[in-house]
This record gives structure tokens, sequence and C-alpha cells, in this order.
């Protein structure tokens, strides 16, 4: 009886200590709804980081990072809901999450609360980060893409007046478009904004907004909104007779953009965080190893959640320690060669880094030029 109990406390002990060799590592991002390939990529990206370093001997001690990914759905009270799965539940020591600004800011002050270090890899809304001390994002901020998507109308594209049209349900589009408008107006002047449109989320007809935007004669208009919005709108400025560029955000990095909107979206130009031709090392070999195990190139989606899982699981190994604080210490001093570029973090935890622009031309997404911040 005492050798069975023995052994009974020897195979508790070895599950035990195996265990303690995986270090939990939340990921959130929206796998269905409006954003989803957003959240495939990124989620297909968090995968790959994962098992690169797995494959290297792991984080720490021989320790092994596992990932635990949640669908968001695009949804701010469903990725309220994940979020606090994933800590109250399946104890993560950190969170690699979440895509749409406005679902993260529904996240980010639950993971503040505990105590739970947090990176988004997309999150450009700047009130993100100003949650708190333990939550840090891979991506540059709204105000410097507005700012970048509006000398670029003003200063390469000539632009004397523009319009914008966004989603007044989405923090992200509201606040690329908010900046947008600040800086062509600091250039243009006052008033050369000439029509500034907002429309509800969901909708699929924008005809109202384009027809009074079109009447104001813009040089160029400035959609602020996702991809599957995008293509719409474009289709429909078009057939409503607006022949000029239009310019956005990142959230138009997405290969439905042309199966959506087909060439209405050429002549469009849009800020982003990286692009799959730039020569570096690490780009290529990154577009490498992501097109042969997904079959399809890498979009800046996917680059964002590779380097944000990347700079977290850098950061705790740098912390050797799954200590909130200790992990939340080394995020802050982080100096890392991404594929999006190197990372360090301001005082409001937001990456300096550089910003691409896109151009579509021929169905395609075609480099156009590197902006530093």
């Amino acid at each position: 009886m005492k050798r069975f109990a023995l052994v009974l406390a020897l195979v508790a002990l070895v599950a035990s200590i195996a265990g303690a060799q995986d270090i939990k590592i939340g990921g959130v991002g929206p796998v269905t709804g409006e954003a989803a390939t957003f959240g495939i990529s990124t989620k297909n990206a968090m995968i790959m980081a994962i098992e690169e370093w797995n494959a290297k001997g792991g984080i720490f001690g021989g320790r092994k990072a596992k990932l635990i990914f949640e669908d968001d759905k695009g949804d701010p009270a469903e990725g309220a809901t994940v979020y606090t799965k994933l800590i109250q539940q399946d104890n993560v020591v950190a969170i690699v999450g979440t895509v749409m600004s406005k679902v993260t800011l529904a996240g980010a002050p639950i993971a503040q609360a505990a105590g739970i270090p947090m990176i988004s890899p997309t999150s450009t809304n700047e009130k993100v980060t100003l949650v708190g001390d333990y939550i840090f994002r891979a991506c540059f901020i709204d105000p410097f893409q507005g700012t970048v998507g509006a000398n670029f109308a003003y200063k390469d594209l000539k632009a004397k007046k523009a319009a914008a049209i966004f989603d007044i349900g989405n923090d992200y589009a509201k606040g690329l478009a908010e900046n947008f408008k600040i800086t062509f107006e600091k250039n243009a002047g006052k008033g050369s904004v000439v029509a500034y449109e907002g429309h509800p989320s969901g909708v699929t007809d924008f005809k109202a907004q384009l027809t009074k935007i079109i009447a104001a004669k813009p040089d160029v208009l400035y959609v602020s909104d996702y991809y599957n919005d995008v293509g719409l709108i474009a289709k429909q400025a078009r057939e409503l007779g607006f022949k000029g560029p239009m310019v956005g955000g990142d959230g138009w990095d997405s290969p439905e953009l042309v199966k959506i909107g087909g060439t209405a979206v050429e002549n469009g130009f849009f800020t982003n965080h990286y692009s799959p031709a730039d020569k570096r090392p690490i780009v290529q070999d990154f577009v490498k190893k992501y097109t042969a195990k997904f079959g399809s190139e890498p979009d800046a989606l996917a680059a964002l959640g590779y380097d944000a899982m990347y700079i977290m699981l850098d950061a705790i190994k740098r912390a050797g320690s799954t200590k909130g604080t200790a992990i939340r210490d080394a995020l802050v001093k982080a100096n890392l060669d991404t594929v999006s570029g190197k990372v360090t973090f301001d005082a409001n935890r937001n990456p300096i880094k550089s910003a691409v622009i896109i151009e579509m031309k021929d169905g395609k997404q075609v480099y156009k030029t590197t902006v530093s911040p």
C-alpha cells in the first residue's frame, strides 16, 4: 500500500513538473466576423512564432510556450469575455491581442486590472496604451497613420481639397479620419476638408454619404474603414462619378479588398506597417516561411502578429520570470529588430517605427515609399 502511494506521489510530481514546462500565452483575434481575415493572419503568425521559439529550446529554462487562442468575433463584449477567460480560467501569463481597437479597448482594462502584460499587434487607436502600464502595442498609432496619409495626399498627390468617409462605430476608423482632417487642414488650410461623412456600422449602402462628398468636389477621398467597407465604398464612389485617388489606412490590407472592390480600388493608396517587397533578410525569411506554411503571402496583420509574439516572448526570456511585473519591465526595455522594423517603446508604450505607402495597381499591392516617424 505504501509502495502504491509512493508511485502515485511520483506520478503526480512528474505531471506537475511536466505541466510547469509550459508557459501559457493568451492570443486574441477575430477569426470570424467583419475582420476575419485579419484575425486569421495574426493567429497564423502567432502560431508560427511560438513554434520557432519552441524549436529553439523554448523561452527559458527549457520551458516552452503554449498558445491559447480565443476568437473575439470582432465584438467588444465577446472580447471582454475571452480576456476574462484567458486570465481567470486559463491562467495565462501574458496576452498578445487583439486586432481591432474597439475590442482591444474592451479587453485592455481587464488585463491591466489583473496585472497581465498585453501587447496588441494592430490596434492603432491612441487610447489603447493609455489604459495602463501593462498595455503595449506593436503597431504605430492613428495620429501617425492619419498624418502620413494626409501628408501623402497633399504633398505627393498634390490634392488641395479632401473629403473623408468613416465608420462612426469604429474607434480605429474615427481615429484615422480625425487625424487625417487635422493634418490635411494644417497643410492646405482651414476648410480644405470639404466633406466629412460618418456612416453607421454594418451598412452596405454608402451612396447618401458619397453623394454629399462628390458634390463638394474633393481632389482626394480618405476612406479609413476596413477592407470590406472600403471595397464597397470604392465601387459606389466610382459608380457615382468620383475619379480621383483614394487614400486609407492599414485596414485596407486584405486580399479580399480587390475581390470586393475590383478595379474601383485602382488609384488607391494606403499606409501600412510593412511590405513583403522589403529586401531586408528578416522580411524575406518571414515571407518565405509563412508562405510555405500557410500557402499565401503574409499581409501586414501577419507581420505584426508575428512581431508582437516575438516581442512578448523576448521580454519573458529577458525577464527570466512569468511574473507580470517582471515581464512588463522587460517589455519597456525592448530593443528588437522585427519584420516591421526596429522596435523600441516610447513613454506611452507605443513603438517608434516607420510606415510604408502601398499603391493598388493592376489588382496588386505595390510598394510606393517608406515614411519615417
